[in-house]
């Protein structure tokens, strides 16, 4: 719906299109602002609903936050506010507003961003509000009870993260107190200890007084960020940059935007390489929205001159910072948005030294890539340690009670070798009687709990993951969701019993006592990164899931006998006859062996905790549930790891030593983030938002991240409107710029990635 048509749309129109982008519609009385209807925010009207409550004189209302995909509003509710608001606000396309407000609410994708109201603290009228679940927003064509009409919300709103978002407003209702009462205390101002613009914890003394300017403060921050070390890249450059903007927004409480240029002006000529403004702007964000153990303004008070004191602990606002200056005792303190060197960006494919695990492991692998037309290496790994998980089920387990149920899933492209491991396995089980605990597809989640009731302990090979996953997403099947949930709750049970539906004709439900699932899937990287979305990533099987890139595929070869060595027939034979458990009852009740940890490897795998609860903490920290959700699991991974390659090694006596440690540690802390930052470049929020990604991809694998306007266009497979709008979105979001280049003839229009730049 363009501006120029949004006289001649209905409310049935609009709130048809309204529906179709995935949001929640509500009815509300024809030049009114809020619905009547009762218990309105359960309210989720179909397109075939509609007609009823539109096909009339009536206002359309969009429900905000989770029902709508996490639209969120901001609402500038003051002339102060909407003349500043490009200043504060993170670029978007969707804007609406009426006449004499025009533009006057700014609409983003913000998961989980919370309603915040924003008053001034004299008068207590709202200066801007942030809209989110639990509330609603009139949008046109709807008509205001003064009788202008509200604007159709046309545009596509920014995807933006929530804490961000909040930061932004916060930033600029305190510029609009600032402008209409000049350096105030809001806290004092308000009269009753706080301010809904600024909610400030902990006592502190007056930050700005009659004896203190905002010059006064500038030039005390600036003398402060002198003695402040440089950002030197590989050098504690992040932490450095981090405490010199908390210095700013946090200690002398500079608005944020007037920091950014202090930074840029003062600071960053002064580093190694220098930032540009967009990760400056990330810092000072970042600064000024992360929880700190001091109170703001905390620098105010200190003498003109007076060095830091070494006795203040600002260990929560920055991280470990070298070559500072001797005679300023700054304390070493944290980065959150940067824990460690390793832990961020892309850390690439698993190193070939991390594909290999020492005895029955080996030994599998080399069968397959042995065998196969195109060996493929971490294929064979995958398989050969799903086998090796399935033969020691419900036989061992570590002295904290992990077991060896694991979800393996391998991306590859198409004839890249992903069936040659699954064979190798269906090879050695049927040549040890093991063949009844194979499978091949989830037909249900019934059928799944009937395959572990016959069978306890089950390998599925499975070349339909991304499929599977793209049925979840869509949820228009039941049955789907079924899969999924005993999938989850299948990994959970490992150590206890899974209790099974109770069936016709008996007098009881029956339970699975130490189910031992395990999965090795294989998929298309595009088709299994498409079938995510954040819903899928944080819902438990991508936490569950140890996803391994195996894109390229190895050069060929004869094709070679797949069945089992005698050695590995043996080792197989030798986990099929084990019984660890006494008398009769051992397939039911199994009794695993406990394989136990060395002192080193015990160390080791504390250490090993303590790293995947600081990177919990972290992600924790900036409100990313994907991260808590994946590093939730990641020490889990660990210790199953270990135990595999323990049993691997000896399959007779097994001991889990420093070597499992050490190699499980670096093989999962290294998956994690790679399996982090993959679904962080490919998961998208809605499918607009997947076209950026995909069109940022292809930019990714083009030389120099630079492609031309029509090669682009012909890749992206979509309409020029279409296009010409995402293009636009991901410059406005500083991802892209778009260059112009001289040619023979016309000028020609070129895109860039900015991160390759």
């Amino acid at each position: 719906m363009g501006q120029a048509g949004h006289d001649t749309v209905t409310p049935l129109e609009a709130a048809r299109a309204y529906v179709r982008r995935g949001w929640c519609v509500v009815p509300i009385p024809y030049k009114q602002k809020r619905p009547v209807i009762k218990e309105w925010e359960q309210l989720r009207l179909g397109e075939a609903d509609l007609d009823p409550y539109f096909d009339q004189p009536a206002n359309v209302g969009l429900i905000l936050g989770e029902p709508s995909g996490n639209l969120v509003d901001v609402d500038l509710d003051c002339v102060e506010a909407r003349a500043i608001a490009s200043s504060y606000l993170p670029s978007t396309a969707a804007k609406s507003g009426r006449a004499g407000a025009a533009d006057s609410h700014w609409w983003y994708i913000a998961a989980d961003a919370k309603t915040a109201q924003h008053r001034d603290p004299q008068n207590r009228k709202m200066i801007v509000e942030l809209r989110s679940t639990g509330g609603q927003t009139v949008v046109g064509p709807s008509i205001h009870p003064t009788g202008q009409r509200y604007d159709v919300l046309s545009g596509e709103p920014a995807v933006v993260p929530a804490e961000m978002l909040a930061a932004c407003v916060e930033a600029l209702a305190n510029r609009v107190i600032r402008l209409r009462h000049g350096d105030i205390d809001p806290v004092a101002a308000s009269g009753n200890g706080r301010t809904d613009a600024v909610a400030h914890t902990g006592s502190h003394p007056d930050r700005i007084t009659k004896h203190q300017t905002s010059s006064d403060v500038e030039s005390r921050a600036l003398a402060y960020l002198d003695r402040l070390p440089p950002a030197i890249s590989g050098n504690g450059g992040h932490a450095a940059t981090y405490a010199a903007a908390t210095v700013l927004v946090h200690g002398f409480e500079i608005d944020p935007e007037r920091a950014l240029r202090i930074l840029l002006d003062h600071y960053n000529p002064r580093c190694e390489p220098p930032w540009s403004e967009k990760e400056l702007r990330h810092k000072v964000t970042s600064a000024a929205t992360k929880p700190h153990s001091q109170p703001r303004g905390w620098l105010l008070n200190q003498a003109r001159e007076q060095p830091v004191d070494s006795s203040v602990d600002i260990s929560a606002l920055v991280g470990k910072v070298t070559n500072v200056t001797k005679s300023m005792p700054i304390v070493v303190v944290q980065d959150h948005d940067k824990p460690s060197e390793s832990s961020t960006g892309d850390p690439g494919p698993l190193p070939d030294e991390l594909l290999r695990i020492p005895g029955f492991v080996s030994e599998v692998m080399d069968l397959s890539l042995g065998a196969a037309p195109y060996p493929n290496v971490p294929l064979a790994f995958c398989g050969a340690v799903a086998l090796q998980a399935f033969l020691g089920g419900r036989k061992v387990r570590d002295p904290a009670d992990n077991r060896t149920n694991l979800y393996l899933i391998g991306l590859a492209y198409a004839s890249s070798g992903k069936e040659f491991p699954r064979k190798v396995n269906a090879a050695t089980l049927h040549a040890v009687g093991l063949t009844k605990g194979l499978g091949e597809s989830f037909a249900s989640g019934e059928g799944l709990q009937d395959s572990l009731n016959d069978n306890p302990c089950m390998l599925f090979q499975t070349d339909e993951i991304d499929g599977l996953l793209q049925s979840i997403n869509k949820a228009k099947d039941a049955r789907y969701e079924n899969i999924l949930g005993t999938l989850l709750k299948m990994y959970s049970c490992a150590n206890g019993f899974y209790p099974v539906r109770k069936k016709a004709g008996k007098q009881a439900a029956e339970t699975i006592e130490q189910p031992c699932l395990v999965i090795y899937g294989t998929a298309i990287p595009n088709e299994y990164y498409s079938a995510l979305s954040e819903r899928m990533l944080t819902n438990g099987f991508f936490a569950r899931s140890i996803i391994v890139d195996a894109i390229k595929r190895g050069d060929g070869q004869e094709p070679g006998d797949f069945h089992p060595t005698p050695r590995i027939q043996e080792t197989a034979q030798y986990w099929a006859n084990f019984n660890p458990g006494k008398g009769n009852l051992d397939k039911f009740y199994p009794t695993p062996k406990i394989v136990p940890y060395t002192e080193d490897a015990k160390a080791l795998l504390i250490d090993a905790r303590k790293a995947c609860e600081a990177e919990y903490k972290l992600a924790e920290s900036r409100g990313d549930p994907v991260g808590t959700t994946v590093w939730g699991r990641t020490s889990e991974h660990i210790r199953k790891l270990a135990l595999i390659y323990a049993i691997s090694v000896n399959h007779r006596e097994p001991e889990i030593d420093a070597s499992a440690a050490r190699w499980a540690t670096r093989f999962m802390l290294h998956q994690t983030r790679r399996m982090l930052f993959m679904a962080q470049g490919h998961v998208a929020a809605n499918p607009f938002h997947a076209e950026c990604l995909k069109a940022k991809q292809k930019l990714s694998e083009a030389p120099d991240g630079t492609l031309p306007h029509s090669v682009l266009l012909k890749r992206m497979k979509v309409d020029g409107q279409s296009f010409q709008k995402m293009m636009d979105t991901l410059i406005e979001q500083g991802d892209v710029i778009l260059v112009n280049q001289a040619t023979a003839g016309r000028p020609s229009r070129v895109y860039r990635l900015i991160e390759a730049s």
